[in-house]
């Protein structure tokens, strides 16, 4: 009885028949599910609103983490330098895809493969930065989101005044990358046509941000910043020191002014990656990243704390806050 039992229960798993079990030869067919090798610069908590735009995006298009595709996570945690090490890591896992933001990791990316799909979520410039061939048309293996950071720093000094409107003197910080030398160049040319004074701060390292307010600190009214790795991953202490200064700052993100800085006008980031989980979804069912335009913004925010401008003494004229996307109090 009992030998008889064993024979028909391996007789059993052999054909296959166990409800819910595929058959050994159609488990061994299964393909592999997809990798999207997914490197931010920023730390994995500073860049999570992004990253959870990302991952919602496409689960909504039927691509499930863990389930339908897998995720390669890679945090620079503010070192850009190390975009070169995690791109390589990608290219030996053989990753269907690879997302990154910012000019010097795509850049890192662009180097490394011209096989492997690249798509960026942010970049400033694209085609200057030798990313692409032209927008409508990139060519190559890379494509993306362009942030049009360069056309807004203008805009931006213009909000920033109607806050400050007794604005002599400011000071921009940024990070000395190609990418961020346009957006720095046009502020300043911006700020000269009003007659202002500019004192421009390049810090690479998260160490050299105590010592930069330092140098500021009673020489200028208020503080443009731009929307580097650097700073979004040390958003937090940034807002304070500059609270400390009495510094009003304008910023590019909104995620900025959630974690205490006065303002921010531009690009709504979350709706790029939300955007970039398209292109990779195309990407992902055939299409060739050269074949898809680079996308720029369609949602531009302006977001301001009264919580800040109180704590700065500052009044926010009625008609900007009728203006702004959201008002954090």
């Amino acid at each position: 009885m009992f030998d008889m039992r064993r024979r028909e229960f391996i007789t059993l798993l052999g054909g296959g028949a166990v409800a819910g079990w595929p058959p050994l030869a159609a488990r061994a067919q299964q393909p592999a599910m997809p990798v999207i090798g997914f490197f931010s610069p920023n730390t994995a908590s500073a860049a999570s609103p992004w990253t959870a735009a990302f991952v919602q995006r496409l689960r909504d298009l039927g691509w499930i983490e863990d389930r339908t595709v897998a995720i390669a996570y890679r945090w620079g945690e503010g070192h850009t330098e190390r975009a070169a090490e995690f791109v390589a890591e990608f290219v030996q896992l053989k990753v269907n895809v690879i997302v990154t933001h910012g000019e010097p990791n795509v850049l890192a990316a662009k180097q490394a493969t011209s096989v492997i799909p690249i798509v960026f979520a942010l970049a400033t410039d694209p085609i200057g930065s030798g990313f692409v061939a032209s927008l409508a048309r990139p060519g190559g293996n890379v494509t993306g989101m362009s942030i049009q950071a360069p056309d807004l720093g203008g805009k931006r000094l213009e909000l920033l005044r109607e806050v400050v409107p007794d604005l002599r003197r400011l000071a921009i910080m940024a990070d000395g990358n190609p990418g961020t030398l346009l957006e720095t160049g046009e502020v300043q040319a911006a700020a000269s046509a009003l007659g202002l004074e500019v004192a421009t701060l390049n810090i690479r390292r998260a160490e050299e941000i105590e010592p930069a307010f330092e140098t500021i600190k009673g020489r200028v009214d208020a503080l443009y910043i731009c929307a580097v790795p650097l700073v979004n991953t040390n958003r937090v202490r940034i807002n304070t020191l500059a609270l400390a200064a009495r510094l009003p700052m304008m910023h590019g993100f909104r995620e900025a002014v959630e974690a205490g800085a006065l303002m921010s006008y531009g690009p709504n980031f979350r709706d790029l990656f939300r955007r970039t989980a398209d292109q990779v979804h195309k990407i992902l069912h055939g299409a060739k990243p050269g074949d898809l335009p680079v996308e720029q913004p369609t949602k531009f925010d302006l977001v301001i704390n009264l919580k800040t401008a109180k704590a700065l003494g500052l009044d926010v004229p009625p008609a900007l806050l009728a203006r702004a996307d959201e008002v954090i109090e």
